[in-house]
């Protein structure tokens, strides 16, 4: 029993290894979009935006339009049967500026979910080269949006995703909202997204999607994931099955986000996507929340204290990389080591119960 378990000990030391390489190569590699200065950009871009029960953040983006408006062909807000003032507020800057439209949803054709039927109806709307999908609560420095069309057509891309820098500001999204990068960019080489073809070695976020108009119409991925409640990566995934290129980056500032307000928030929303960190495997989400978790113990008993602190470091040091490579605070994200290991845990085990009652509610509507 002893025997196996230094065994046990030695494969989670090196799957801790591996992850620290991982995190090394992302920070080392800097997968930002490039400055691209001197190039030019012709093509047309629409600006797409599902919109419900946005009042606040539809109001900031709108303000943010105007650091970027010149930047593209328009800008197309969907009001998705908003019970709050999101259409008024976005009707109101409308009359003054011919770049802006705001379509009112008349309702949710039955097997669609919201935010997919609200993309999908946008990208009948849209007349530019580029579709350009974000989420009311992104915001985009001037020259992005220029630079991300540079960026896709340099490498051929039909596809190009952002994890934005996070708005992380209030106690609740210090404990939670890390961790999504934590796990992300431990995990997986973000350059592979876009040098290597297989579907496995995937990641994209809903908040930017930036696709040529050619092969999205082409493919309609909003439709046929329809009942997706993680669209973005099987989205993804699709188009490098197509054997299309693709490619994600993260934002260092020229995309950023406030993704949730408060932990309450944050541990509803991460809840419907985290098994699909782990290709939909829900195993495989609990065997990596376990391994994380038992692993300092497990090494410091049966492989011993140099073994146990070395392992720590690995931690610390992961947490190092990725903090900085996300352009998040680093100190923090290292004090808060365990308290955000548990929050992880109450994420999981939250995801798992809504899986199996079937039970997951997002803004008023049910994603299962």
């Amino acid at each position: 029993m002893f025997g196996s378990m230094v065994i046990v000990g030695w494969i989670l030391f090196g799957f801790g290894i591996a992850r620290f390489m991982v995190a090394l190569f992302n920070m080392a590699s800097k997968p930002y979009l490039p400055d691209q200065r001197g190039h030019t950009c012709d093509k047309k871009v629409s600006v797409l935006v599902p919109a419900r029960n946005e009042e606040e953040n539809i109001a900031r983006l709108l303000e943010n339009f105007t650091t970027w408006r010149d930047e593209v062909h328009e800008l197309i807000i969907y009001d998705d049967m908003s019970s709050d003032d999101t259409y008024a507020i976005t009707l109101q800057k409308s009359l003054s500026d011919y770049k802006l439209k705001v379509v009112h949803g008349r309702g949710l054709t039955p097997g669609w979910l919201g935010k997919n039927h609200a993309c999908h109806q946008l990208s009948t709307m849209a007349s530019g080269d580029i579709f350009l999908f974000i989420d009311a609560d992104v915001t985009i420095n001037k020259s992005t949006i220029k630079r991300s069309v540079v960026y896709m057509e340099k490498h051929g891309l039909e596809l190009l995703s952002f994890f934005p820098t996070q708005i992380i500001d209030n106690p609740g999204s210090r404990l939670s909202v890390p961790l999504m990068n934590w796990i992300l960019l431990s995990l997986l080489p973000l350059l592979a997204v876009r040098l290597s073809g297989r579907p496995s070695l995937a990641a994209a976020n809903g908040q930017f999607m930036m696709f040529s108009r050619e092969q999205y119409l082409n493919l309609r991925p909003h439709s046929r994931f329809r009942m997706s409640p993680v669209e973005d990566i099987a989205i993804i995934k699709y188009y490098k099955r197509e054997r299309l290129k693709v490619a994600t980056l993260l934002g260092r500032g020229d995309v950023k986000c406030r993704m949730y307000n408060n932990l309450h928030e944050a541990i509803g929303g991460f809840s419907k996507n985290i098994f699909d960190f782990f290709g939909g495997n829900a195993f495989l989400c609990f065997l990596f929340v376990l391994a994380t978790t038992v692993a300092p113990f497990c090494i410091f008993i049966y492989n011993g204290p140099a073994a146990g602190l070395s392992y720590v470091f690995i931690i610390i040091t992961i947490r190092f990389f990725v903090s900085v490579a996300s352009s998040q605070n680093a100190f923090i994200n290292i004090l808060l080591i365990i308290p955000q290991h548990i929050v992880l845990w109450i994420i999981t085990l939250n995801a798992a119960i809504n899986r199996q009652k079937k039970n997951l509610t997002w803004k008023g509507r049910n994603i299962f």
